[in-house]
């Protein structure tokens, strides 16, 4: 059973868009966002594109939802300093955040399916593996996130999986530079991940949650945080674009300003803010100087 809410609770639907975590969201879109911009804009697959950005978002959302229902059924978010969480609230039913996550990652399944027939059938294992990939990550009986490989397997869904991926459903063809762009988007999901994990390193540290952050401390974190900004950056750079690994390292100087910061616990959410919001910015600048310059 559900338990009562207490004043200044969030509404039903409030809640659940919460558990949804948007400011994650970046993570899923911008691969898709640069895969496809890697092309010439009057030779894009948008259908293609769709379905990509589609099965991203819904294994991001997936994730989130499994991530809160693993977390809360095993008692780790008891002591939590970051968003709303629907199962360690006992506001919903821990059953029905697992039925929901289930219910995006099967949305994703369908998307790539559609995808498959459409391009290649090596989309197939790739989705399989992503999907246990986001339930693992705090699922089953040893999470790889609870052991600090969280970023290694953001790095290749979030970065050259998504980047590469969304390039090849164009036309069955990687661009020049689509492996370099895989680095910067994954360096900026790693980002986003630490962001989150740095705010969450004595809790974590608590609850036997062994992720890098916690390994390293708050402080020596931020120089995890700084190496993904600095990947990202370097991507951008190889991949051909110096003007958009400009704007990279210009939007994350007020987020490694925090991460450098005496900041811990809730005053670092804002860290997760500006990670978001300089990833959102990356993407949209590298689509407008991919469609300018090609």
């Amino acid at each position: 059973m559900s338990a009562p809410a207490s004043p200044g609770t969030p509404g039903t639907l409030q809640r659940w868009i919460l558990a949804a975590r948007i400011r994650t969201l970046p993570a899923a879109a911008v691969p898709v966002v640069i895969g496809a911009s890697l092309t010439r804009p009057h030779t894009y697959n948008v259908l293609n594109t769709v379905l990509c950005l589609v099965v991203a978002l819904a294994l991001q959302i997936g994730t989130n939802f499994a991530n809160d229902y693993s977390d809360g059924v095993r008692g780790t978010d008891e002591v939590r300093v970051g968003p709303f969480r629907l199962t360690a609230s006992k506001l919903v039913p821990a059953r029905s955040v697992r039925a929901t996550a289930i219910a995006f990652f099967a949305l994703a399944a369908v998307a790539g399916l559609a995808l498959s027939l459409r391009s290649t059938w090596v989309f197939i294992p790739l989705g399989m593996s992503a999907v246990a990939a986001g339930w693992f990550y705090t699922g089953g009986p040893k999470p790889y996130g609870y052991f600090g490989f969280g970023e290694l397997f953001v790095m290749l869904y979030f970065g050259f999986v998504a980047t590469v991926g969304t390039a090849y459903a164009q036309h069955a063809h990687v661009p020049a530079g689509a492996w370099w762009w895989g680095l910067c988007t994954g360096s900026m999901a790693c980002a986003l991940l630490e962001a989150n994990n740095l705010r969450d390193v004595a809790g974590d540290q608590v609850a036997g949650k062994k992720t890098l952050a916690a390994r390293l401390g708050r402080r020596n974190g931020s120089w995890l945080y700084a190496v993904f900004v600095a990947g990202s950056v370097l991507g951008a750079s190889l991949g051909g674009e110096a003007l958009v690994a400009a704007v990279a390292l210009t939007m994350y100087i007020p987020a490694l300003q925090m991460a450098f910061s005496q900041r811990a616990g809730r005053e670092l959410l804002p860290l997760l803010k500006q990670s978001s919001y300089a990833q959102w910015t990356v993407g949209a600048a590298t689509a407008l100087v991919m469609f300018v310059t090609r």
